[in-house]
């Protein structure tokens, strides 16, 4: 309770000295804690706004991998965010081989389809191998010792990548100029960057809701996640539709990796380590198992990375705002359990994880 309470009051006190501030900078408790405030313009307001957006998005792919394994198997896969580097490194090595040949900057369009493939066809790969390999035979045991495997896969993942390309940071090639420019739509200055991230993630979760909702593999994935006891009576072949979820779950990474990679531009062995974590959080955020849940998560958490330091903590004179992003993001974590522990749009179990 008294956690609940001092952190509503934090944020309460921060919200209510962020409106003084934007009222009159100069105002006395601006002046006590925060002299040199100012207040954010109209402008810089929209562009935290559009910042969080595209950063929570792609929390909210790579989400869905941790959202649909958890439905499925009842377990957290915390190798899922090293999925993804590795398709961040997919794309970079393909996008030097086309800027090599000049391709990257003529055809730039048909070269970003033709690294979206084969970064999702890599993650897709590795999350079954991971499966394969690393989960299946340990399908019954206690659910600790999968966990516990998924950890030692994340740590080998991370090593075989720092071995092939070593610890420093590698930079994706330069992008096209119309796509760095800035766009005007409804008075949101975005980049066209950032419109690219925000479009694909529309029709990757398009395609995901289809092919969950619509298609008999979709009902086969939402009948092993209720009862694989079941389902496996019904005809369903258990082992084909885990490796499905898998794949699927893979796949959102490798899309999510690639607009990372043109999103940021650099990669280093580390890359999958925060957003893997912080995608994990937004699944538990959005309530876990819940694909819906986890997008919108996804898009809360990196919302509140990007406006609550200079909405919450800037006003209360607390320093260096910018770099306590992902203080922000564990402290939501923290928020919503406190309130709501099974997730905004609560937790979606199997029949045998219900209490």
């Amino acid at each position: 309770m008294v956690i609940k309470t001092l952190l509503v009051s934090l944020v309460v006190i921060g919200v209510v000295a962020f409106i003084a501030q934007q009222i009159d900078p100069s105002n006395a408790f601006a002046q006590w804690r925060n002299p040199g405030a100012r207040a954010l313009t109209a402008d810089q307001f929209k562009g935290l706004v559009i910042s969080g957006l595209s950063q929570g998005v792609l929390y909210g792919l790579i989400a869905l991998g941790y959202s649909m394994v958890y439905g499925v198997l009842g377990f957290i896969n915390f190798a899922h965010g090293e999925v993804f580097m590795v398709s961040v490194y997919t794309g970079y090595i393909a996008s030097h081989k086309f800027a090599a040949n000049g391709m990257w900057e003529s055809n730039f369009l048909l070269c970003l389809v033709i690294v979206l493939v084969l970064a999702t066809t890599v993650a897709t790969a590795t999350a079954i191998l991971m499966e394969r390999i690393a989960y299946r035979p340990l399908r019954n045991s206690p659910r600790l010792i999968p966990l516990i495997t998924s950890i030692g896969v994340s740590f080998f993942l991370q090593n075989a990548v720092l071995g092939f390309f070593g610890p420093s940071t590698r930079s994706y090639p330069q992008l096209p100029e119309w796509l760095s420019k800035q766009y005007s739509i409804i008075t949101f200055e975005i980049s066209g960057t950032k419109l690219m991230v925000l479009a694909v993630t529309m029709v990757s979760m398009a395609g995901l809701w289809y092919l969950v909702e619509r298609t008999k593999t979709g009902k086969a994935m939402r009948a092993v996640a209720e009862d694989k006891e079941i389902a496996s009576l019904m005809g369903i072949n258990v082992n084909r539709i885990i490796v499905t979820t898998f794949g699927v779950g893979g796949a959102m990474a490798g899309v999510a990796g690639i607009m990372f990679g043109l999103l940021f531009r650099a990669v280093h062995p580390m890359t999958g380590f925060l957003p893997g974590i912080k995608a994990f959080t937004a699944a538990v955020v959005g309530g876990i198992g819940n694909l819906g849940g986890a997008m919108t998560g996804g898009i809360a958490l990196g919302s509140a990375e990007s406006i609550a330091p200079m909405m919450i903590l800037e006003p209360l004179g607390v320093p260096g705002v910018t770099q306590l992003k992902d203080a922000v993001a564990f402290t939501v974590l923290v928020m919503v359990l406190l309130f709501k522990p099974s997730g905004l749009f609560g937790e979606q179990l199997s029949s045998e994880d219900r209490p």
